[in-house]
């Protein structure tokens, strides 16, 4: 009977011991799925962190692009002023009635005055015009519209702007419109020749 007793409680006890250690198990298995949330919620606030860096990044960035930057598109539109006193100079300079007359020469004073004040604004406005003549293509900020033969010059260099380009800081506002020099063709060259002998030879027969 005693030895009956022992047994139980020994199996008591085992029970007890296994009941124990399946709770530290759950305890444990516990811990580890604490750490495991606790490692996930770091890694989210870890990329929550990120993303508001990066979008403040991008909103320092267009804020400064804003202010250097804002005035792009009326800065554009204001240089069709600049081309139109150009082409007015040019217009007057070249009408026959008015050549060299006191009238001519006190509106084309004029009209420099305005074009220089015009040019003043746009520095004070990191404005610049585009240096072109003489200097080697740079398709970053000449357009070339035309060739002309030149030997004097490398081919490739600038040798009249047609259009004045404008930078607006380290912008392109917009490309100077150029005409590049090329080397001359020794063979059109020839054959005008020849066809200048020809004609003045045929001028020479008919007298």
């Amino acid at each position: 009977m005693e030895k009956e007793e022992n047994q139980n409680s020994q199996s008591d006890n085992n029970d007890e011991i296994k009941e124990n250690k399946d709770t530290d198990k759950t305890y444990k298995n516990k811990d580890l799925e604490s750490e495991d949330k606790i490692k996930d919620l770091e890694d989210k606030l870890a990329r929550a962190y990120a993303e508001i860096e990066n979008q403040r990044r991008r909103f320092e960035k267009e804020k400064d692009e804003a202010f250097d930057y804002g005035g792009f598109s009326l800065a554009r539109e204001t240089l069709n002023l600049v081309d139109n006193l150009e082409r007015s100079k040019f217009a007057l300079e070249n009408d026959e009635k008015l050549k060299n007359s006191e009238t001519l020469k006190k509106t084309v004073e004029h009209l420099n005055v305005i074009q220089n004040d015009m040019i003043s604004i746009l520095k004070k406005n990191n404005i610049e015009q585009i240096k072109s003549i003489d200097q080697k293509l740079d398709p970053n900020l000449h357009q070339a519209m035309m060739e002309i033969e030149d030997d004097n010059k490398e081919p490739g260099t600038v040798v009249q702007e047609i259009q004045k380009g404008f930078m607006m800081k380290d912008r392109l506002l917009r490309p100077s419109l150029v005409a590049v020099s090329k080397k001359i063709n020794k063979k059109d060259e020839n054959l005008k020749k020849n066809q200048k002998s020809e004609e003045n030879q045929s001028k020479s027969n008919e007298n």
